[in-house]
Formats: structure tokens, sequence, C-alpha cells
């Protein structure tokens, strides 16, 4: 095996995230497979490219020297790709669709909904646990469009200004192994997962201070709060050993049950934001509207969430999809 830029890219999400499980969160992949290539990427170079401990990873001398050229190759490479899009055709320039999105559900039906509309464009993506990190590559040219989500009426990333349309609003609910005594109800009490130890995807944002406050108010203080990938919060559930805060529209998975909280103490708003200045800006409504298709898409996939919805109307897809303004 060669070294490839795949594994530049790797190793820089290890170093700007500063532990491999936050940086599997960031590149979507599990833990142990992280840690896997991790290794032999080592076994490549002939040396640990990272001190790991407690506190979370840190270049070595050898890991240094690597993120030094890395960071001038990657860059130059993405260059590369963007000149020669422009430059395939001068009289008419590849239609282009960067799209960033922090985890949610809605990138991968946005894909395909632009594939098939727009047959010739080229559509991209990159995700990250960071919404503010997308909204400034958008800004800075680096995307065109951006899906982030965040916590009850918080505003979006407002430093950059994007013009930021709410696409749904969702509850929070909780997965729960399917023969857990609390399924066979309509809606889960917050306090009656007092005892629970917790899982959750890393994000920017007020969510972590949201969920304490919300389980103060149902007179508890949370246990222990295990920030992982989402398929490590799929095993954490599923054994038993945390109950896993989500979107409603999780994709089922055999054995465990998406649960509203009752009360409605925690809610996400999903958004897509674009530079209003930019040249994507005259596609955003497009894009809007493809990513609330994909997300009534997948809202439908979960038949408690459809169930619940129709008591509650002033959750799931917006109908009318006002900008959000941004600071000044």
């Amino acid at each position: 095996m060669k070294l490839e830029l795949r594994h530049l890219r790797v190793v820089c999400a290890i170093a700007e995230a500063g532990s491999l499980s936050k940086a599997s969160s960031l590149l979507g992949l599990a833990q142990p497979a992280l840690t896997a290539q991790l290794h032999r990427i080592e076994a490549l170079l002939g040396g640990r490219l990272f001190e790991r401990d407690h506190r979370g990873a840190r270049p070595t001398p050898l890991g240094e020297l690597v993120l030094e050229r890395a960071r001038v190759l990657l860059p130059a490479f993405s260059r590369l790709q963007e000149d020669a899009l422009r430059l395939v055709d001068d009289d008419a320039p590849a239609e282009r669709y960067r799209v960033g999105a922090v985890n949610g559900p809605m990138l991968g039906g946005l894909v395909h909904r632009l594939t098939e509309a727009r047959p010739g464009a080229h559509v991209s993506t990159q995700v990250s646990w960071s919404g503010d990190e997308l909204a400034a590559m958008v800004a800075a040219g680096r995307l065109d469009y951006v899906l982030v989500g965040v916590c009850g009426d918080a505003p979006p990333p407002s430093e950059h200004g994007l013009t930021w349309n709410v696409v749904a609003v969702d509850p929070v609910f909780v997965l729960l192994p399917e023969d857990h005594p609390l399924t066979s109800r309509d809606e889960v009490e917050l306090g009656a997962l007092k005892d629970v130890q917790w899982a959750v995807t890393p994000g920017d944002g007020c969510f972590g201070d949201c969920f304490v406050a919300a389980c103060s108010r149902a007179g508890f203080t949370p246990r222990t709060m295990y920030e992982v990938d989402i398929g490590s919060c799929i095993d954490l559930a599923s054994a038993g050993d945390a109950v896993a805060l989500c979107q409603p529209t999780f994709r089922r998975t055999p054995g465990l049950t998406a649960m509203p909280i009752a009360g409605v103490p925690l809610r996400w708003r999903h958004l897509v934001g674009w530079d209003p200045e930019g040249p994507a800006a005259g596609f955003g409504p497009d894009v809007l509207r493809h990513a609330a298709e994909a997300y009534r898409e997948v809202a439908e996939r979960n038949p408690r969430y459809t169930a619940w919805l129709p008591d509650h109307p002033e959750y799931g897809a917006v109908p009318h999809r006002a900008a959000v303004p941004t600071a000044p």
C-alpha cells in the first residue's frame, strides 16, 4: 500500500479534532476503523504520528512533519480540482453544488435529488461536527451550501453573513432497546430516565447545556454523557449501556426504538445556508426545496414519528421557509 491523499486527510482530521473519537465522527467512521487506519498509515511512514492518552491525541515530531506537508498538499489538490472544473468548458461552465453538512437526516436525499435533477452537475460533499466551521467555508468560497442543525431557538452561525432558511423543526427523541419497558408507552417522561447513562454525537452550540437544564427541570442531574460517533451511539443503546439522544428521523435500526420525550423539552431546527452575494445564491431556492423533500422522505420512515406529528403540528417540515436574519 502506498501513501495517498486520503491518508493525509485522516491525519489532518485527527490533529484538528484533537482525539480519535472526535475525528471518527468528523470522518463518518467508527472509531475502531479509524484506529486501524491510523496504524496502517503509521506503518507506511515508519513511526508513530500521535501520542495518545486520556487528554487526546498530540502530534509527534514525525506527525508534525506530515501535517506540515499535508496542509500544503491538500489545499493545492482541492484547488486543482476546482480549476479543472472551471476550465472543462469555458462556454458552458460546469454547474456545481458543494454541500457541507453536520450530522443530520437530509444529506443523502439531497445529493440524490441534485444528481437526478441536474445530471451534468458536479455534486460534492463535506461533513463536520462543527456548523461554524462549515459556515466559514461557505463564506470563504470553499463550499456553496451548508446544512446545519441548531438547538431550540438558538441562532445559526451568524458571523459569516450567510442567508439561512429553516427546513424543519424536530423534537429530540431518545433511542431505547425495543424490549425496554418504556417503549410500551406513547411518550417517555424524562424523569423516568434519571438513572441512565447518556450518549450523544459531538457538535458545537448549546445543546449540552440545554439538555442539562431540561434534566434539572425534570428533577435530576444527568449521569455520564458519552460523546461518540453515530455507530457507537447505536452500539451503546443496543447493549443497554446508555440512552442515546437522537433525531426523530433516525433511520430504523433492528432492536432499537426512537421514542418521543413527554412535553418536548428539547427541540432541533434544520437549516440551509448560503452566501447571498455568491454565485450559488441563484440556485439556493432549488437546494432548499430538495432539502425539504429529502427531510419529508426520511421523516416518513419512522412510523412512531409520523403518528406523533398530527398532535404536534408545530413540528416537522416548515411550510413557509422564511430567511433567518443574521447578526449585522
